[in-house]
C-alpha cells in the first residue's frame, strides 16, 4: 500500500478528491495539521462522495510525528522545485508521497534536507503549478503503474445497451 501525505492542506474540495483517489486505490491518507478546514466541512464530504468508509485516514499533529511512526520508510517530496522527475524514481510498495499546502507547497527547510528525494511533475514553463488533487493523482498512478497496479481491478464489464433509433 502506498501512502499519500498532505501537509497542512487548505482546500476541502482538494482533500475530498484526494481521499476519493485513495479509497479507489487502497492507498493510506495522512493529513498533517493544521488543516485549512474542518473535517466535517460540507465541501470535503461532497468531494469524497460516499467513499469515506473506504479511506484509511490518519491525522498527525506534525510531519515529524508521522516520520517517527514510520522509521525506515521512504518519503518522496513533490515540489515544483524538484530536480528529478516523478517518473524517474522506482517506487516501492509502502512509499510515502508527500505534498504541501496549495498556496505555499512544502516548507523550504524540509525540501533542502531531502533534496535527493524531491520530485517534480514536468509542466510547461509558463505554468506555476498543478492543482493539488491532480498532482496527487498523477504521482499515485505512476507509483501504481510501476508496481503493476497490484490489487486493483483492471477489467471493466460492458453491458449490452439497446440504442433507440432516432
Amino acid at each position: 500500500m502506498f501512502h499519500i501525505v498532505l501537509v497542512e492542506p487548505e482546500i476541502p474540495q482538494n482533500a475530498g478528491n484526494i481521499a476519493r483517489s485513495c479509497a479507489a486505490t487502497g492507498t493510506a491518507l495522512h493529513m498533517i495539521r493544521p488543516l485549512g478546514f474542518e473535517v466535517t466541512d460540507k465541501q470535503l464530504k461532497r468531494a469524497g462522495l460516499d467513499y469515506w468508509h473506504l479511506v484509511n485516514i490518519t491525522y498527525h499533529d506534525s510531519f515529524a510525528e508521522l516520520q517517527a511512526q514510520h522509521p525506515g520508510a521512504r518519503f518522496f517530496y513533490f515540489t515544483t522545485k524538484g530536480r528529478h522527475r516523478h517518473s524517474d524514481v522506482s517506487f516501492q510498495d509502502g512509499d510515502f508521497l508527500v505534498f504541501g499546502k496549495e498556496t505555499k507547497g512544502l516548507p523550504e527547510e524540509l525540501l533542502m534536507q531531502n533534496e535527493p528525494h524531491c520530485l517534480r511533475i514536468p509542466m510547461y514553463g509558463g505554468a506555476r503549478s498543478l492543482n493539488l488533487s491532480n498532482s496527487v493523482a498523477i504521482a499515485l498512478y505512476e507509483a501504481l503503474r510501476q508496481t503493476d497496479y497490484e490489487g486493483l481491478l483492471e477489467e471493466g464489464e460492458l453491458h449490452e445497451h439497446k440504442w433507440s433509433e432516432v
